[in-house]
């Protein structure tokens, strides 16, 4: 699909109902003890799912995060992070955004938001806003944040021979979860649950 098209169609869908937190526990990790559903009262973050063009057609930017971060060190994930006071969740996710790749907020064009996922580990909600941009923005990776920024084709994503089945002990647990095989990285937790989402939304079951 052309950028354009993607656009009208992501405008209309994202209006409607979403696919919501079934599709988003096709890519959760098992067991996982609470449930994934947001609770009213988590602490709130944002991040910007950002559809832009490139020349392997459209496409998603996602960070590979330094390996010395406290959380979620060298995991693949969308640019985002914790709202600060009085902040709306798009500013959060366009300011997060700009500090971490140096996309220009005033370049992308906000198309809605996903239905929010609540992260475990961290205890925040993550709340995963849309936009769109016409050009490829000049990426520029945070230093000490940010190791890669990650240009992702959008087939890539929809792509389901890409998704695979991992497993990691967590506590001495062994922990099942699914990720998509992307570029040589595992994408999987939060990221891959909002992704996970966004290609339900672009498929036919997710359009009515």
């Amino acid at each position: 699909m052309r950028l354009p098209d993607i656009e009208s169609a992501l405008r209309a869908r994202l209006a409607g109902t979403l696919p919501g937190l079934e599709s988003q526990r096709r890519f959760a990790p098992y067991p996982v003890g609470p449930d994934w559903e947001a609770p009213a009262n988590g602490r709130l973050a944002a991040a910007l799912l950002l559809l832009y063009p490139h020349q392997d057609g459209v496409a998603v930017p996602l960070t590979v995060r330094a390996s010395h971060l406290a959380r979620h060190a060298g995991q693949i994930s969308l640019p985002g992070g914790a709202t600060n006071p009085g902040e709306t969740l798009v500013d959060a996710a366009l300011r997060e955004t700009a500090e971490e790749i140096g996309v220009d907020p005033q370049l992308v064009r906000v198309l809605g938001e996903l239905t929010p996922v609540h992260v475990l580990v961290s205890g925040f909600t993550l709340h995963p806003i849309v936009g769109i941009t016409d050009r490829r923005p000049a990426f520029q990776a945070a230093p000490g944040e940010v190791e890669e920024v990650l240009e992702v084709s959008l087939e890539h994503i929809r792509d389901a021979s890409r998704i695979r089945q991992g497993t990691r002990i967590r506590e001495g647990v062994a922990v099942e979860y699914p990720y998509f095989d992307i570029l040589g990285h595992q994408v999987w937790g939060a990221t891959a649950m909002v992704l996970g989402e966004f290609i339900c939304l672009l498929s036919e079951e997710g359009s009515g």
